[in-house]
């Protein structure tokens, strides 16, 4: 064998050992943690979780009672719901559509625009604003005290039987804490299996993490970096710059990333759900959106083949597992 072709060869192999090196790499950053996490200043427990549920399911958390946490976050539909905007108490709907609940114990900030540092300080959140539950916490923990049902459950999870609203927000923060997305085909994938999801998939995610850029902002396996950017859509809606001085250009118009876990494949997108297709919020990236000194750095234009399109999408989908299905439990009398 001449020298020429030998070192075309080992060049050759090196190369594909470079390449399956880098892609070895970049798929542990999509590797699945193991068990849930939880504060020091609330251990995940069972007895605190399963109160947490009953309290997620009951409308007496709202102040007309017809209301409850799953009213908008739906186990049959990937907890949350189908409205682009939701409806709150007295039928007023509001300017952000639901979020997910799923994969909620890995999150720092929480809503939006991240106006909650913890799930805890989050539960509260819902029940007392007035376009959602709108009632008041001295008034539910009253309503909740004439439960004889729940003195039980409350002891069960905490040293007594006292109801406060400390329990009551870190027993509905421990239950969304164990709210963790199914295995999807992607996950196992990524643990080895080679034939998990198809080939038009894999050319996806290589999309994904190269021309379309996505990974810029969907990170990890939760497919989010847990932070705030301006994408560029049409809005009023100031978000996370109405948390920060008006200064930090940076943060207007800012939202949360979303996780890109258990997709609704039909839709709606964006914090306003204002868009209703796949095809359409990757056509809106490929334009990087309205140019204005907020928007994001990572907004770049690019252009993709109707075929890589469908590439992207197909790996979209291996993002979505079984449904968390969980039957709501029976209600305190």
């Amino acid at each position: 064998m001449r020298i020429g072709s030998l070192l075309l060869m080992l060049s050759s192999v090196l190369a594909l050992h470079t390449s399956q090196a880098a892609e070895t790499i970049e798929l542990e950053k999509y590797q699945r943690p193991e068990g849930i996490p939880s504060p020091s200043s609330n251990p995940l427990t069972a007895e605190k979780a399963a109160l947490g549920k009953t309290l997620f399911f009951d409308t007496r958390l709202s102040r007309n009672g017809d209301m409850s946490c799953a009213t908008c976050h739906q186990p049959d539909k990937r907890w949350r719901d189908d409205r682009m905007t939701p409806l709150g108490a007295e039928n007023i709907s509001h300017a952000r559509r639901t979020p997910t609940v799923l994969n909620s114990a890995w999150l720092s900030k929480l809503m939006w625009d991240g106006r909650a540092a913890s799930l805890e300080a989050q539960a509260e959140l819902p029940i007392t604003t007035t376009h959602e539950m709108n009632y008041e916490m001295t008034a539910l923990i009253e309503r909740l005290k004439d439960v004889a049902g729940y003195r039980q459950r409350f002891s069960q999870a905490f040293s007594d039987d006292a109801i406060t609203e400390e329990r009551v927000t870190k027993a509905l923060a421990s239950f969304q804490r164990t709210l963790v997305s199914s295995q999807a085909p992607f996950d196992r994938w990524v643990a080895g299996d080679e034939n998990a999801i198809s080939e038009k998939a894999q050319q996806g995610f290589q999309l994904f993490n190269g021309k379309a850029q996505c990974a810029a902002c969907h990170k990890s396996w939760r497919f989010t970096d847990d932070s705030f950017h301006d994408i560029g859509l049409p809005t009023d809606d100031l978000g996370r710059g109405k948390l920060v001085p008006k200064e930090v250009t940076i943060m207007q118009h800012a939202f949360k990333t979303p996780s890109l876990r258990d997709l609704p494949l039909d839709g709606p997108y964006m914090h306003d759900g204002s868009m209703r297709s796949l095809d359409e919020v990757i056509t809106h990236y490929e334009e990087s959106g309205i140019q204005r000194d907020s928007l994001s750095p990572e907004m770049q234009p690019f252009e993709l083949t109707d075929d890589e399109k469908k590439q992207l999408v197909e790996f979209l989908k291996t993002l979505v597992g079984p449904p968390l299905a969980i039957e709501p439990p029976q209600m305190p009398e």
